[in-house]
């Protein structure tokens, strides 16, 4: 559990740096500061599989979206807050790294669909 205001929240397949606004039983309030991890494309009940009735395409949280996380898989960020666009800019193209290093068939559908959902970020990702 997190003693700190700022923390590292994972949301779906992402990992957001956030700050905790409200507190509610055993949940906290986020507000997305940065994105760590950009989310996974694709069903997450069918890791890493194509013939899926739907791959999903997932864009990261946006700057100050404010998101309900568990109490219990928070942790304390330490490290300095990077720029929200930095820190998403970093964070896709890490991901981008990742797929473009495989050659299968999830990997290529992945590369398809976060090249689709990085067209509403303010940069431009070369694939």
């Amino acid at each position: 559990m997190a003693e700190n205001n700022i923390v590292k929240a994972p949301y779906k397949t992402g990992l957001y740096a956030g700050e905790i606004l409200k507190e509610k039983e055993n949940k906290r309030l986020i507000k997305v500061l940065a994105v760590l991890k950009h989310p996974k494309q694709g069903d997450l009940h069918n890791p890493n599989q194509v013939e899926v009735p739907l791959f999903h395409e997932r864009k990261a949280l946006a700057e100050n979206e404010k998101v309900w996380v568990p109490a219990s898989v928070l942790n304390d960020y330490e490290e300095s807050i990077p720029s929200y666009e930095k820190s998403l800019k970093f964070a896709v193209e890490a991901m981008l790294q990742d797929l473009q290093n495989k050659t299968d068939t999830y990997s290529q559908k992945a590369l398809e669909t976060l090249n689709n959902v990085s067209k509403d970020y303010p940069f431009t990702i070369h694939i």
